[in-house]
């Protein structure tokens, strides 16, 4: 008994500095829970494109003049995919810590042998293979209808990363603070979808009044949007360079945050 106590002491890890197993079942776990339900996760964002894009085209289509050299259509479409990125990355993260608090399984989480960088890090992972399934679907249905070509795969990647890994940060703060689904249709309608539809997606900003710009690109959203823009029609409204130094300063802070708040227990441990 005594060897047995002192082999395995309460409290201490036996995993390695990083608990790899621990973490690829939590993600498995989440990547098959947005997967169980695909058509509202994965097929009703594609819709809800297709719905924006074919809506816009014939009400305006040809009757508006070039944006950044390129058709309105052909600027809208990028926008779109990277407004449903940015929103369902928040919305997956969100509902993790969301239904487990109302369901009272987030103990499976909290009991589980994984530190606070481990839960985090494999629920935003889980949000962002989300994002960029629902990125890469989309892009290919809709190359069929619009003259949809991405030019520089590298800006695509880094800003589809960091849009979707900012928002499932969010989404794991939101959803520890939420105590009712009410909490969260506050952040997602009032936060969310307003800073997604104020940040260029169906306009160029350069069309706006100067305060207005300004104002613009203090939004994070504005450069989520312009960099992933720029992967397909080669033009954006504002710097890339300084979009990419942007989201990642806020990925990291954001992150932060997050891992500070669920190892502080906050609202989900008494």
């Amino acid at each position: 008994m005594v060897e047995v106590s002192i082999k395995y002491k309460i409290g201490v890890r036996r995993f390695g500095l990083i608990n790899w197993i621990g973490f690829y079942t939590l993600y498995k776990k989440e990547v098959l829970r947005f997967l169980i339900v695909w058509i509202q996760t994965i097929f009703s964002p594609l819709i809800t494109t297709l719905l924006f894009l074919a809506v816009l085209s014939l009400a305006i289509g040809n009757n508006r003049e070039d944006i950044l050299s390129v058709s309105f259509i052909s600027f809208l479409a990028p926008g779109l995919i990277a407004m449903q990125i940015i929103q369902q990355s928040f919305s997956h993260s969100s509902s993790t810590f969301m239904i487990g608090k109302m369901q009272g399984n987030i103990v499976d989480i909290l009991y589980a042998p994984l530190s606070p960088s481990e839960v985090t890090g494999a629920i935003i992972l889980s949000a962002i293979t989300r994002s960029f399934l629902i990125m890469i679907i989309s892009i290919i249905t809709i190359s069929f209808f619009v003259d949809l070509e991405v030019t520089n795969y590298f800006s695509l990647i880094l800003f589809a990363f960091l849009s979707s890994f900012i928002l499932a940060s969010v989404g794991v703060i939101s959803g520890l603070w939420a105590e009712k689904f009410d909490h969260m249709a506050t952040i997602t309608n009032f936060i969310v979808v307003p800073l997604s539809f104020l940040s260029g997606t169906f306009y160029s900003i350069s069309k706006l009044p100067e305060v207005l710009q300004t104002i613009s690109k203090l939004n994070p959203f504005f450069y989520m949007i312009d960099g992933f823009r720029y992967s397909f029609i080669g033009a954006s409204d504002g710097s890339i360079f300084f979009g990419a130094a942007y989201l990642s300063f806020l990925s990291i802070f954001l992150w932060f945050i997050a891992y500070y708040l669920y190892k502080k227990g906050y609202k989900i441990k008494s």
